[in-house]
């Protein structure tokens, strides 16, 4: 499950046959809801029983998000309770007396789901196909879950031990503990000083009977909002939401508001953290006022002004002039008070004292240097765009109202919106010079000041005077039902090839505020020709967008932002792949944008040496992390090419002295050498012209021609001899498992829906799995642990793998834990009832894959190249359908084989007390 604490790791049936019409949904609503108020789209009832409901239709997505929001978080804390609400949000997941098994549930249902906990919520939420079983069984699940989850005695105590690995994991992180640190210097009273994953003390000794009460306390209706969004018939689910949620009466308690105010910080305060790392970090944390206040979009417009690249202030005084690799910036929206925070990553080496002065110069000069129009036009765009794509998907939006929930009412998210956009130059300036003090700010040392300059952080206004009367801008057009079936999407998908030889596969639809997706992906050269050039073609990737012959790296982001597009670049070996996403009116522009990112590349020094110490960076801190360590050496171990080929891994040490290595003028000898469409995919999905998309690529690349020949890399299977590896890791609370074979095997083997299936219930399945149930659930050794199966399409080289993440301590009882269940699924194989529980959460996974666009777009994009197309997925799944038993059984026999499971382990060992 997710916690606040994350923020810091910077640094089932038939379907809906029958919709209603827009007036018929508007009506007979069910006779014990009230309504409340409209707001863009979203409707709030009340229930007698205090439940709040948030209806949100929107029949473009073909699934339905349901998510609800409890109002309690770490800031309702007792002393010695620390991360008691983190905890109870993982206990939720046990089930109920009825319900004895959530998480199985959830998977067999195809959600995708989570739960988190923050300083002022919790919330969970599901996101499933749209189908009237689902629908009824997720709210019957939440209102059962609501009042009577199981929190027990014997639960806790598996577990916690799963918490305290959650925990542990943040243990390893230099930045996430330096930011706990500094909270707890900067609040002095107010819980948000402590941070939501709690005390480890607390987290392991709780007494159950003040889990309980803080459960039956804080879980109740008359606490907590519930939002359903996606494919719905408003009245029939208003109607299904009283079924469920009325018969749940309003307590008898009353719940008392917390009253405890951070008095105003009078001096610079201090932390100095040392700890095992590789990268130093110096970073200034300021009070700032409650999420709701005016000022507050304008800390954010703040935080943009500092940290963009390659435009910000502090990138320009820290990264640019190399005294930095990287800076970062954030700022918490709560109910009360929160913090913002500024900060960067020095390399080993450098001076840590130059970043400082560097930083705190750049932070004082925000209260002296006023910001210009571009630079607050430019944060405004960004942020507004980052909005506008959220509220494009209504499932996100659900989940996204849960911290205005908690900050006091929804429609704050829709004050928020409108804040920034009223913003100017001068409200950013004043909100700098108020906050941006020395007296308010915890970094460093503390200097005496005669005469300090004092930041009064208002207090938070009331909600009911922000939101009364409040309208909101016309709500957002919505899109078409989708079927998102294999077959409906063929038919509707039409492919061609263009003269230049891009070949494109256009899936147009009408969609919720003309949203679209499209990937294309250049493929260029052969395994001879790419041989020592793994590091080049990765960078020349990676620094595509830095420049073009007319348009600086900030040009060209300033044009996405306006554009309101997202364009990824990415890419190493013989391919390069864009990911875009932006709307309908725009996407021709955004691909003559991408045309000429892609055609006339100049990839500037000074940007490609900045990058070259961000991953610099980026590899001195994994050198340190069990994480990094062990994917590594799996890589390493499994895949023994030579140093020349593009398939080749590296170890730290020597990934590290081949980057420094690396010059501007090879990854623009790459590019020039490489580049070009002539081998290249196409695939859009969504809102667009068919013809203009057309127009554009072929102006934009028909004469760019690949200037070598392109040879898929074959990725022929390599019997690699079984190894056991272990790496120490000094001072790191936790340490990271990893397991695994290859197996010869692609996926249009006869075998493969049956080993893939076998894979699935043995770890494949997130919580609901063999290694879950047994690691995670029964023992409480690891918070992550799961199994994967990488199958190609092209090769018979698959990868069967394995991974956990656990205390070191634990380390014999992990082991032993994966070889039983191993050995198990393979001696007794998997039963009737496993099998068609899988079954049926895949398929339904599987169906909310198509449902994403940008998933949709990637997956056409691939099956252009493999020339595949997507009436293969209805294939695979009536396969599914057919297995047994004996097929599932038969195929975990065949391929895994346990004498060829390469083993790696990584932790602090040496710590570990053997008895």
């Amino acid at each position: 499950m997710q916690n606040a604490f994350s923020k810091v790791f910077i640094f089932a049936g038939l379907a809906l046959s029958v919709m209603q019409t827009p007036r018929a949904q508007t009506s007979a609503m069910a006779s014990g809801a009230k309504k409340i108020t409209s707001v863009e789209g979203i409707t709030e009832y009340d229930l007698p029983n205090g439940l709040k409901v948030l209806i949100f239709p929107d029949m473009s997505q073909p699934t339905i998000t349901v998510n609800v929001t409890y109002l309690v978080g770490s800031r309702l804390e007792g002393y010695g309770e620390t991360g008691m609400a983190h905890l109870l949000e993982h206990m939720a997941f046990k089930g109920t007396a009825l319900r004895p098994d959530v998480s199985k549930e959830l998977n067999d249902h195809g959600c995708q789901f989570n739960g988190s906990t923050s300083e002022d919520r919790t919330n969970y939420f599901e996101t499933f196909t749209a189908t009237d079983e689902n629908l009824n069984w997720a709210l019957a699940m939440e209102a059962a879950r609501m009042v009577n989850s199981r929190v027990s005695k014997k639960d806790l105590s598996s577990e916690m031990t799963v918490v305290r690995n959650e925990f542990e994991i943040g243990e390893n992180n230099p930045t996430a503990i330096l930011y706990e640190r500094m909270l707890s210097s900067a609040y002095l009273w107010h819980n948000y000083g402590k941070t939501t994953i709690g005390n480890r003390s607390d987290i392991e000794n709780v007494p159950i009977e003040n889990l309980q009460a803080f459960y039956k306390k804080y879980y109740q209706p008359d606490n907590s909002v519930l939002l359903v969004a996606g494919k719905i018939d408003a009245a029939k689910t208003l109607a299904l939401v009283e079924k469920y949620f009325s018969k749940i009466p309003k307590p008898d308690r009353v719940l008392q508001t917390s009253y405890t105010v951070e008095p105003t910080q009078d001096g610079e305060r201090a932390v100095a953290l040392r700890r095992v790392g590789d990268v130093q970090i110096i970073a200034a944390m300021y009070h700032i006022p409650a999420g709701m206040h005016p000022d507050y979009p304008a800390m954010e417009i703040v935080d943009e002004i500092l940290q963009n690249n390659p435009s910000g202030r502090a990138y320009k005084a820290l990264v640019q002039t190399k005294k930095a690799s990287r800076v970062f910036a954030w700022e918490t929206q709560l109910k009360d008070p929160g913090i913002f925070i500024v900060g960067a990553e020095v390399r080993t080496g450098q001076s840590l004292e130059e970043a400082k002065t560097a930083l705190t110069n750049t932070l004082d000069s925000m209260g002296v240097v006023p910001p210009s129009k571009d630079e607050v036009e430019r944060a405004k765009a960004k942020i507004l765009k980052n909005v506008e794509e959220l509220y494009r998907n209504s499932g996100q939006v659900g989940v996204t109202m849960s911290e205005y929930i908690a900050m006091g009412d929804w429609r704050l998210f829709y004050l928020y919106r409108d804040g920034v956009k009223k913003t100017t130059a001068e409200d950013v300036y004043r909100a700098a010079r108020t906050y941006l003090v020395a007296s308010n700010r915890t970094i460093g040392t503390f200097i005496p000041d005669a005469k300090p300059i004092r930041a009064e952080i208002p207090a938070a206004p009331a909600v009911v005077g922000l939101v009364q009367n409040y309208k909101g801008e016309a709500a957002i057009a919505t899109g078409e039902i989708f079927d998102p079936s294999p077959k409906n999407i063929e038919s509707r998908t039409h492919k061609g090839q263009t003269p230049v030889g891009i070949k494109y596969a256009f899936l147009p639809k009408t969609t919720r505020g003309g949203s679209v997706s499209a990937d294309l992906t250049l493929r260029f050269g052969d395994e001879q020709s790419l041989k020592g050039q793994r590091l080049n073609s990765l960078f020349a990737a990676q620094t595509l967008m830095k420049g073009t012959k007319t348009k600086t790296e900030q040009q060209i982001k300033d044009a996405l932002d306006q554009l309101k597009a997202s364009v990824r670049i990415f890419g190493g070996g013989g391919s390069t792949t864009v990911t875009i996403q932006t709307i309908k009116g725009n996407l021709p522009a955004v691909l003559q944008l991408v045309n000429e990112v892609l055609t006339q590349a100049v990839i500037p020094e000074k940007e490609f040496d900045q990058f070259r110490q961000q991953q610099l960076a980026g590899l001195e801190q994994q050198k340190s992390d069990p994480q990094g360590i062990a994917t590594r050496e799996f890589r390493r171990i499994l895949n023994p090419y030579p140093k020349d080929d593009p398939r080749y891994t590296a170890a730290f040490d020597e990934a590290i002295e081949g980057v420094k290595a690396l010059k501007v003028e090879d990854a623009r000898k790459f590019y020039h050498e490489f580049y070009g469409a002539s081998n290249a995919t196409l695939s859009v999905v969504g809102d667009f012209d068919e013809n203009a998309v057309k127009k554009v690529m072929e102006d934009g690349l028909g004469s760019f021609k690949s200037p070598k020949p392109y040879k898929r890399i074959e990725n022929k299977y390599m019997d690699v001899a079984k190894s056991d590896k272990t790496v120490k890791t000094p001072d790191k609370a936790n340490a990271m498992f990893m397991a695994g074979q290859h197996i010869k095997i692609n996926d249009a083997a006869p075998d493969y829906p049956a080993l893939f299936m076998g894979n699935w219930i043995l770890g494949g399945g997130e919580l609901s799995s063999r290694l879950a149930d047994r690691i995670r659930k029964k023992d409480g050794l690891s918070y992550g642990v799961g199994s994967f199966l990488d199958v190609p399409s092209q090769d018979d080289n698959a990868t069967f793998g394995s991974y956990a993440m656990y205390a070191p301590q634990n380390a014999d009882k992990l082991l032993a834990a994966f070889k039983e269940e191993v050995d198990l699924v393979q001696k007794d194989g998997v039963t009737e009832k496993e099998l068609a529980d899988a079954k049926k959460a895949l398929l339904q996974q599987l169906q909310l894959g198509r449902s994403q666009d940008p998933d949709l777009a990637g997956e056409l994009n691939n099956y252009l190249f493999i020339n595949r197309d997507i009436l293969w997925d209805a294939a695979y799944e009536d396969k599914i359908n057919k297995l047994t038993v004996s097929d599932v059984n038969n195929a975990l026999k065949k391929y895994i084989d346990p004498n060829k499971i390469t083993i790696i382990k990584a932790g602090d060992f040496d710590k570990v007390v053997k008895p």
